[in-house]
């Protein structure tokens, strides 16, 4: 019996002793913070176009492209502002896209296949000037 209870007061012993020498493993995370700011840039631009349905389709057309952020097509000013992340996408790229849904911009005329497919009320004359200063129409 002494030779049980001595045998397991070694091993309690090792056991103990086994455990305080082990390193404890540390991890060590380490955190990278990556800015969010966007190259933010904003343009404008003339889109001819009619009306509230104009402006939903153009409006739609410009969100459409990767990192367009705002835009707001103004009926009275056949003007467009846009707020894009420049880093993803160009002035370029926004006129492409108005254009291929049908609406002339100062760089690109619109499509003639969308411009047929728009309803009666959008479809503008060709020869309309894009009043960007707001004042009255000639």
């Amino acid at each position: 019996m002494k030779k049980i209870i001595l045998s397991l007061a070694v091993l309690a012993t090792v056991s103990l002793t086994s455990c305080k020498n082990e390193t404890k493993q540390e991890t060590e995370t380490t955190t990278t913070e990556i800015s969010n700011e966007m190259a933010m840039a904003d343009i404008s631009f003339g889109v001819r176009g009619n009306c509230g349905m104009c402006k939903s389709t153009i409006e739609k057309a410009a969100n459409a492209v990767a990192g367009v952020s705002k835009v707001n097509w103004d009926v009275d000013k056949k003007k467009i502002e846009v707020s894009f992340d420049d880093t993803k996408t160009d002035a370029m790229a926004i006129h492409n896209a108005v254009a291929a849904s049908g609406y002339d911009t100062d760089k690109v005329l619109g499509s003639e296949a969308a411009y047929e497919n728009l309803p009666g009320c959008c479809k503008y004359d060709h020869e309309m000037k894009m009043n960007q200063s707001g004042e009255s129409k000639e």
